[in-house]
């Protein structure tokens, strides 16, 4: 027994990820359900891109730091030799 669909099994999963998007979207613009501006979908996102860039960033530089570390104390013992 093939299982059921609305559409095509294709389409069916497209259609309800943009129906739970625009549902979510109704949500959060309606004016009596709204959340404050520093609350909302958006903003929440760009905080946690910002954090996660952040945290990215010291990574990267620490670690461009222990290379620059272990090329240096390299070049100091090729040097010796």
């Amino acid at each position: 027994m093939a299982p059921p669909v609305l559409l095509s099994r294709g389409f069916d999963p497209l259609l309800g990820v943009f129906t739970g998007v625009f549902a979510y979207y109704l949500y959060e613009t309606n004016p009596r359900t709204a959340f404050p501006p520093d609350q909302q979908l958006t903003a929440l996102v760009r905080w946690k891109w910002l954090k996660w860039k952040t945290a990215r960033d010291e990574r990267l530089d620490a670690l461009e730091k222990h290379e620059q570390a272990l090329f240096q104390s390299s070049r100091d013992t090729d040097t010796t030799k």
